[in-house]
């Protein structure tokens, strides 16, 4: 057992900075041993990689300095062998070196801590859980060897630990540093269950949580405009938790996973193979890197292997400056790579001294040997290796001013400001501090792996990531400086399915992720003006799309108008066909005296050429802009003037007959001759079609209208009827009163012609209910300005065929044939009908 006398406690206060670095109340307690008695000890547990300098108050450090670790056969039957670390890390021993660097001028400062020296010990990890915790107690124990929840040895108190990089190894940590209140300030460890202040309470960290990261990777990745994108993490805490949130985010930015792989960590090859096929097969160009960059070489190893090119790799803070990965043998591969690093700042006095670097100076520092062999791949002289002339020995008077030129030392900014309530503005100003969880402010700079002038890899910043930008604009990227892998400035495109121009729409096919469309043109009226549209707009009611729909243009208005060749062609013929019943009465009053005129009811007759006049005019009511006024006339006019014509031939036609019957003797019909009965035939006709008419008119007249359905793109300005009831009664009555007169004539075709015209009367309805007839399927077929027109060339031809078969054979023989217009004649026909 090992005794010890009971212990002391005392509280130190003290503020540390870089320049000003801080450190919160600690507790330190201590004890001396007395003499080991003889019994039972603790195992003793040796810790190699100790690197120290004492001093009046001691700062402890864990780092990830080793890349690589070579694990014993556990077998259980004896003790395992010691863990080998092989590989020191450029990148990490910087940062272990930037420790030492801020220690070092705080200790050449009068102002910081007078009289009092700073001195650390630090302990290597060498990438395994196992070695964090043993640097982690010893350190509590004292630094020399494990005894939990004792300091038994002699030395300065431990003010806090900086480390580690790795999330899992800080969460190891901190459950143990916290139970003792040491501050324990992570330069690297981006995880966001360190932020639960119930679990960690003495954590902090100079780097943003993952939970900033990856949704900032997600903004990233849609401000180029990737839709189709991979996922390759760690199958750790880090890589798990970074896979799901960044998932998450760019299916809410409206972008597809095509993959997520995991990289396996416990075995030698990563799942390597398998990862650069999925990844070689994928339609996917851009790839998320969620690794680190120990664990991302063997799987760019594999990717070189299997010829893995013209990806777009998106890199995650723990990789992106990596000078692990920065070496020609990955520049195809990863050149045009863009990711997020920690925040950088400038801190010229530290390249000086990572430059004036030597093993000369520190003989005891094993670990910089190393790093000196790996930089100038030599050997450091040894007693053992003297005589050996195959290997390259170091001289001596290798420089490290051009290794670390390029070098802005990212992972060491506002290094060990770790204090609770620490507020303040850097030199460079930038505002330093911690919120309630221990985080600091989410900054990122966005780098971009590019060649330079000497044909080696570098980062260059092109952007920043700040959530306390004061202009609100979070994500800033300078596009134009960004080279992307196939040395271009054009961003490259990563989209399952081609993306849609204007005109067309995206459909979504069933089975397959949102972003796998296909592009469909949009629906009749309506547009997309922009690429990838979701779906298409319709046009407002006076606009219709282009030929290419992505713009609204004025529709056309449509009518039968007078500038039409249709509408004044109609026009003319209308005006010229009015001229022939004027003509046609001015023979009948000229020869009014004749038998032929005489013979066939003068009167009837002129009535009949007015009305048909009319006929001929009251087309010009269908022809031009159809004004209010003339919808709810025109109508109307056409029906009363062709009732009045129709009832003229009905009177015509029954005079005939009346006229033929009243000669026989004994007949009755004699007191129905003479024109009384004519016009009464007329008048209950025509009064008829008036009724209704007035009907029409008083409850549902007819109206203007601009139709926008019947005729895509087009808007056709027309007269609505009101009532289709009532314009098919007004139409139809006319058909009555024509079908009527053409019974009536057929039955009295074989009356003696010098008594009547019934001939001519049966084929001039039979040709009027001809048209008609073929009229109405045209004008329920027709469209637009051709509805109308089918009325008007109706409306003129059956006019025409009134006039052409009542009127145009007795015009004939009245100027042509003038031996036959005399009663002897008429009369000689008679007797030999």
């Amino acid at each position: 057992m090992i005794c010890c006398k009971e212990q002391r406690g005392h509280r130190l206060k003290w503020f540390i900075f870089l320049k000003t670095l801080a450190l919160s109340n600690i507790s330190i307690d201590k004890c001396s041993c007395s003499d080991l008695k003889i019994g039972c000890t603790l195992p003793s547990e040796s810790v190699n990689g100790n690197l120290s300098r004492p001093g009046d108050i001691v700062i402890g450090g864990i780092f990830r300095i080793y890349m690589k670790a070579t694990y014993s056969d556990f077998r259980f039957t004896r003790k395992p062998l010691e863990l080998k670390c092989e590989e020191v890390s450029i990148q990490h021993y910087q940062s272990m070196q930037a420790l030492i660097f801020a220690i070092e001028e705080i200790n050449a400062s009068p102002e910081v801590l007078p009289n009092i020296t700073l001195g650390f010990q630090i302990f290597d990890t060498c990438i395994t859980i196992r070695r964090a915790a043993q640097g982690t107690l010893s350190l509590l124990s004292g630094g020399e060897g494990i005894t939990p929840n004792y300091h038994c040895h002699k030395g300065a108190p431990l003010a806090g630990v900086v480390g580690d990089s790795g999330s899992t190894r800080s969460i190891l940590m901190a459950h143990i540093l916290g139970l003792y209140k040491y501050p324990q300030i992570s330069y690297f460890s981006t995880s966001p269950i360190l932020s639960k202040r119930d679990l960690f309470p003495s954590f902090f960290r100079t780097i943003p949580s993952d939970e900033f990261q990856m949704r900032g990777l997600a903004q990233m990745v849609a401000h180029f405009g990737w839709t189709w994108v991979g996922i390759l993490a760690n199958d750790d805490e880090y890589g798990q938790f970074g896979l799901q949130v960044a998932k998450q985010e760019l299916m809410s930015g409206g972008a597809c996973v095509a993959f997520t792989e995991n990289i396996l960590t416990g075995k030698p090859n990563r799942n390597a193979p398998h990862i650069a096929k999925v990844i070689n097969d994928s339609t996917a160009k851009v790839v998320v890197v969620i690794t680190s960059n120990s664990d991302f070489y063997i799987v760019a190893e594999e990717l070189l292997k299997q010829n893995v090119t013209g990806k777009i790799w998106v890199a995650s803070e723990a990789w992106s400056t990596s000078a692990y990965l920065s070496i020609d043998r990955f520049r195809a591969l990863l050149v045009g790579t863009i990711g997020f690093a920690i925040h950088s700042g400038q801190l010229p006095k530290f390249n000086k001294y990572l430059n004036s670097l030597h093993p000369s100076k520190y003989p005891h520092d094993s670990y910089m040997a190393e790093f000196w062999e790996k930089v100038f791949s030599c050997k450091i002289i040894q007693q053992e290796n003297v005589d050996n002339t195959t290997i390259k020995f170091c001289t001596g008077n290798e420089k490290l001013e051009n290794f670390f030129i390029q070098d802005d030392h990212r992972s060491s900014l506002n290094l060990l400001h770790y204090v609770k309530n620490v507020n303040f503005l850097a030199k460079d100003g930038s505002h330093v501090f911690f919120d309630a969880k221990g985080n600091p402010p989410a900054i990122y700079d966005i780098v971009n792996w590019r060649v330079n002038p000497r044909g080696t890899l570098e980062q260059v910043t092109v952007g920043s990531y700040n959530l306390n930008a004061p202009d609100g604009n979070i994500l800033n990227i300078v596009s134009a400086e960004i080279i992307w892998f196939n040395n271009d400035t054009q961003v490259p495109v990563s989209k399952c399915s081609p993306s849609c121009g204007s005109g067309f729409r995206k459909v979504i096919v069933p089975g397959k992720p949102p972003c796998c469309y296909e592009c469909a043109r949009c629906p009749q009226g309506q547009i997309s003006n922009q690429t990838d549209a979701v779906e298409c707009h319709p046009c407002s009611w006076d606009t219709w799309p282009n030929l290419q729909q992505d713009r609204c243009l004025p529709r056309p208005t449509e009518f039968l108008s007078y500038e039409q060749p249709l509408g004044y062609s109609l026009a003319t013929i209308s005006m010229f066909s009015s001229l022939t019943p004027i003509a046609i009465l001015g023979i009948f009053i000229h020869y009014k005296t004749t038998p032929i005129v005489r013979a066939n009811n003068y009167s009837l007759s002129c009535l009949l050429l007015l009305s048909l006049f009319l006929c001929f005019l009251c087309s010009l009511g269908f022809i031009g802009y159809p004004q209010p006024e003339k919808c709810l006339l025109r109508q109307v006019a056409f029906g009363m003037v062709f009732a009045l014509c129709i009832s003229c031939v009905l009177a015509k036609t029954i005079t005939v007959v009346i006229a033929f019957n009243a000669t026989k003797p004994g007949s009755r019909l004699r007191k129905w001759t003479g024109v009384k009965v004519s016009y009464c035939v007329i008048m209950l006709c025509a009064l008829i079609q008036t009724i209704d008419c007035a009907l029409w008119l008083i409850f549902s007249p007819p109206f203007h209208e601009l139709d926008t359905d019947t005729q895509p793109g087009v808007i056709i300005a027309n007269c609505n009827e009101g009532s289709p009831t009532a314009f098919w009664c007004m139409l139809g009555y006319l058909g009555l009163l024509a079908s009527i007169s053409f019974i009536v004539a057929f039955l009295a075709r074989r009356l003696p012609d010098s008594f009547n015209e019934a001939k001519l009367i049966t084929f001039s309805m039979l040709a009027f209910l001809s048209v008609w007839v073929s009229f109405i399927p045209a004008y329920l077929s027709a469209r637009g300005m051709y509805t109308v027109a089918m009325e008007v060339f109706a409306i003129l031809s059956s006019s025409w065929a009134v006039v052409g078969c009542i009127f145009v054979p007795k015009c004939y023989i009245i100027l042509f044939r003038p031996n036959m217009n005399s009663r002897i004649h008429l009369s000689f026909k008679g007797k030999e009908a």
